[in-house]
């Protein structure tokens, strides 16, 4: 290996190494000065030159200044950007995007195909020889019939002039802007090309005369359109300075505003309507809408100084009777006001380009003006004098109001529709009566129905004094009270004979001849009532009605039974038909006026339909409450206080007490229909109330006004039942003779045996056509549910009623054919109530009167029959079987046998 080494070469300079030029290296920080966010915050505040002067500056400032959301922003300031056409011309764009898309990719594919099947050759000679002759004779023929030389030219279409060229296009520029996605700014260069120069120069003039738009625009159409776009155009000027410029433009506009509305202003007072007026009016709409205008053609309209001239609200009291109110008066001045309002809706759509706006402020003055000025004090006075004329006139010029509205004919093209204005203008007039008039008409209802109910308990409680002290008039009545539980033993047991026939403390009316028969007496020795069984309309006739019998009675006995007839007798009429008629009218009466303001909605319509189911909900806690309820107590407790061992006459087929009272639920009934008619009538069907609505306070009223009801029918009806059963029991226990089931045998001596009777005795018949009359009275007046838990309770009670009857009886062989008459009926009757539960009972009664028929000589079959369960279907056991059997006549002889063979006496040990 070679050692030699190059000799270093004296004075060559040394290179420097590559890490040693990277170290020496200082990195130049590139990064802009301010972040893009100022600087974009920046431009939006620079003026249109000095932001384009900036896009030069480099391509990245070029592409923040044309960014297209900011020039958007500046035109939807002015309000010229619709976001849904451009949108729409998006789509549009894309989708011919997308078909030229289309088209050539299908044209590239047929071209490849074609290439394909045709053959390579690339020039053809003879074809181009071909082609170049066609296109020289085409020329020749051209060149031949020639006039001149523009018909070689082409044609375009007439071009739309310059706005500098023609300053009337400058006034649609607004008009003309197109919302297009990227191209924001060159249609923001349109407007700020025709009304920036305008713009600067108005806010360069020191005086009214200098501006140029006045110049270049002499009719004040023109003006005002240009002055319209000028302020629309001040929206996008957001650079420094903007305030000053905005000002200047604002004060030249009131300074045109202001002499335009001079013109409009002699042309009021010369009423030219087509020319000044109408002409002038069009250019203040032009200019900021016209509100001035209409504000002048409003306040200096004639119909505000000869208010005096349509009526005056007085009259509407004057005129009519003391402690009322006629609204004669008020309909002339509405209709009068209608004629005028009309005539000049025509005279507005002549002079306003926009009319109905006019209108309409028009109308809400002459509300202010003129209708307030009217029914405000008419109120109030009739609120000093009278409430019920208070109430009606409320009511009456609400309605007068609205109708007055609808009879308006306004201009066309209105942008609301009749009613929400005749509401809008009713409440404007009633609003500030609204709350007052609803809180007295609650009250007034509420006061009068709780006069009419005290008046009719105060009626009764005079009555009964009256005939109390009628009858206790010649009686020592402190002895009365010293001695009373021996008095009261008296009256109930002495004899019928004690009283005088003369006595009459029914009705002079008729009784009818299907309902007079099923009545008797309801004290000792009293006669039979002559009042009515149907309740009548005439509720209050009926009790007042009743005459005294001509001479008091001389004996404190007879003075106090007659005294407890009457009171029974007053169960019928205990709460009345003709009051609930009469608050059910009234209730009409004040919802009726009360709902007419439910219309108008809103908050004021629905304090008007809470008031409205506070009304009813009065008239449900009045009626049923403080009426109804109280009399179903009252007749309650006369039914507690019926015995029927006090009755003398038994020879009718109806407990008097329970008769009326079963009338008085009839009644309760008709009343409980006459509410649930209100409540559909007048708060369901005018969608008041929501029968839906489970908390709807109306609903919750009439469901527990109907719950009072049944809670108080059910209550009577228990103690009707308990009065009926002891009706039977005593009918049981007075008429079934102790022959009928054991009948005597025949005499020996004579020989002489009658035909024997094998039809019911009278007792059973007594008590089917009792029981079975009550029955039938509830058919109709009450809910299928109710009558059929009735019927259930009475024919248990009556199945319990005829046991213990038969347990009381001796029967004989012979008289077994009568009892099983009797329970026959009784089963057929049971079996007109179709209650298959219940017809199980009777006919286990049926079966068991069996056991009375069978021989003493058959006591082995006797005992089969007792023990056998099965044969009355478990109603009764061997031992209740057992008991029934020990009331035969022959029992004592028979009983060994029966014993021994139930319990297996014969048996013998083997």
């Amino acid at each position: 290996m070679s050692t030699f080494k190059r000799a270093p070469q004296h004075g060559a300079v040394t290179r420097p190494s590559i890490l040693s030029t990277l170290r020496a290296t200082s990195m130049v920080d590139t990064k802009a000065a301010l972040p893009a966010e100022i600087m974009v915050s920046i431009l939006n505040y620079l003026p249109i030159p000095d932001l384009l002067r900036f896009a030069r500056t480099s391509s990245r400032m070029r592409e923040m200044v044309y960014d297209d959301t900011r020039w958007v922003a500046r035109l939807k300031s002015m309000g010229c950007w619709n976001e849904l056409e451009a949108r729409r011309r998006f789509e549009e764009a894309m989708k011919r995007k997308r078909e030229a898309a289309n088209r050539t990719n299908a044209n590239g594919a047929a071209n490849a195909i074609a290439g394909k099947q045709t053959s390579t050759t690339i020039f053809d000679a003879a074809l181009e020889d071909e082609r170049r002759k066609i296109q020289e004779e085409k020329a020749s023929q051209f060149q031949g019939s020639r006039l001149d030389g523009f018909e070689t030219l082409s044609i375009n279409p007439t071009q739309p002039k310059s706005p500098y060229e023609d300053p009337a296009a400058l006034l649609d520029v607004l008009k003309n802007v197109r919302s297009i996605r990227g191209h924001a700014r060159q249609e923001y260069g349109k407007v700020y090309g025709a009304l920036a120069p305008f713009y600067l120069d108005l806010a360069r003039a020191k005086s009214h005369t200098e501006p140029i738009v006045f110049t270049v625009f002499r009719d004040p159409e023109r003006q005002a359109q240009m002055l319209s776009n000028l302020q629309t155009f001040s929206k996008s000027d957001w650079t420094q300075g903007y305030a000053q410029r905005e000002g200047k433009l604002i004060n030249m506009m009131t300074i045109f505003e202001n002499a335009v509305l001079r013109e409009f202003e002699q042309g009021y007072e010369f009423w030219d309507v087509d020319g000044r007026m109408r002409r002038y009016a069009h250019v203040l709409h032009t200019l900021n809408g016209g509100n001035a205008a209409m504000d002048l053609f409003i306040q200096k309209h004639p119909i505000f100084s000869d208010r005096g001239a349509l009526g005056n609200p007085m009259d509407c009291i004057n005129q009519a009777p003391r402690d009322n109110i006629t609204l004669d008066p008020s309909r002339a001045f509405f209709e009068l006001l209608t004629t005028k309002l009309n005539e000049q809706s025509e005279v507005i759509s002549r002079i306003f380009p926009q009319p109905a706006s006019v209108f309409w402020a028009f109308v809400d003055k002459v509300r202010e003006e003129i209708i307030m000025d009217y029914v405000t004090p008419l109120l109030d006075e009739c609120h000093d004098r009278h409430m019920p004329s208070y109430l009606k006139a409320v009511s009456g010029l609400f309605e007068q109001c609205t109708q007055f509205v609808r009879s308006l004919v306004p201009p066309k093209n209105s942008e609301r529709d009749l009613e929400d204005h005749v509401k809008d203008i009713a409440l404007k007039v009633f609003e500030p009566h609204l709350d007052l008039y609803l809180q007295e008409e609650l009250d007034s209802f509420t006061k009068y129905a709780e006069r009419e109910v005290g008046n009719w308990e105060q009626k009764l409680s005079e009555q009964d004094a009256t005939v109390e002290s009628f009858y206790m008039g010649n009686a020592n009545r402190q002895a009365d009270k010293n001695d009373f539980l021996t008095s009261f033993k008296k009256v109930v047991m002495m004899p019928v004979t004690v009283l005088p026939n003369a006595i009459s403390f029914g009705a002079s009316k008729p009784a009818s001849a299907t309902n007079s028969s099923t009545l008797r007496p309801s004290a000792a020795g009293t006669p039979a009532s002559s009042r009515p069984q149907t309740p009548g309309l005439g509720g209050t006739s009926e009790r007042t009605g009743s005459p005294l019998p001509p001479e008091a009675p001389s004996d404190e006995l007879k003075a106090k039974a007659a005294l407890m007839a009457n009171r029974l007798e007053g169960i019928r009429s205990l709460f009345s038909i003709e009051i609930a008629l009469d608050l059910v009218h009234a209730a009409k009466e004040s919802l009726g006026r009360a709902a007419k303001f439910v219309d108008l909605g809103d908050q004021a319509g629905g304090e008007a339909r809470e008031q409205c189911q506070a009304i009813f909900v009065a008239l449900i806690r009045i009626l049923g409450q403080t009426h109804v309820k109280n009399g179903f107590t009252k007749a309650v407790e006369h039914l507690s206080r019926y015995n029927p061992r006090e009755i003398s006459d038994h020879s009718q087929t109806g407990v008097a007490p329970l008769v009326m009272f079963i009338e008085l639920v009839n009644v309760g009934d008709i009343i409980s229909q006459m509410i649930d008619v209100f409540y559909e009538q007048q708060l369901a069907a005018p969608k008041i109330a929501d029968r839906n609505d489970f908390l709807d306070p109306a609903g919750l009223a009439k469901k527990k006004f109907e719950q009072m009801l049944d809670e108080n029918v059910a209550a009577g009806l228990n103690k009707g039942i308990d009065v009926l059963m002891d009706e039977v029991e005593y009918l049981c226990a007075t008429t079934q003779l102790p022959s009928d089931f054991n009948p005597p045998q025949p005499s020996q001596e004579t020989g002489i045996t009658k035909d024997p009777d094998i039809g019911p005795t009278t007792t059973a018949k007594r008590v089917t056509e009792l029981v079975s009359s009550h029955t039938k009275m509830l058919i109709g007046s009450t809910e299928k549910t109710m009558l059929d838990v009735f019927n259930s309770e009475v024919g248990l009670r009556l199945f319990t009623a005829v046991c213990k009857h038969i347990k009381r009886q001796r029967i004989s062989t012979d008289g077994a054919i009568k009892l099983i008459a009797d329970m026959n009926m009784y089963f057929e009757y049971i079996r007109t109530l179709k209650n298959q539960d219940l017809l199980a009972y009777f006919k286990a009664l049926r079966e068991l009167s069996q056991i009375y028929l069978i021989d003493a000589r058959h006591a082995k079959e006797m005992a089969t029959i007792i023990a056998d369960g099965d044969r009355f279907g478990g109603i009764f056991r061997a031992e209740e079987v057992y008991e029934f059997a020990e009331r035969r006549a022959d029992w004592y002889q028979v009983k060994r046998d029966v014993e021994r063979a139930m319990y297996g006496l014969e048996c013998q040990i083997m």
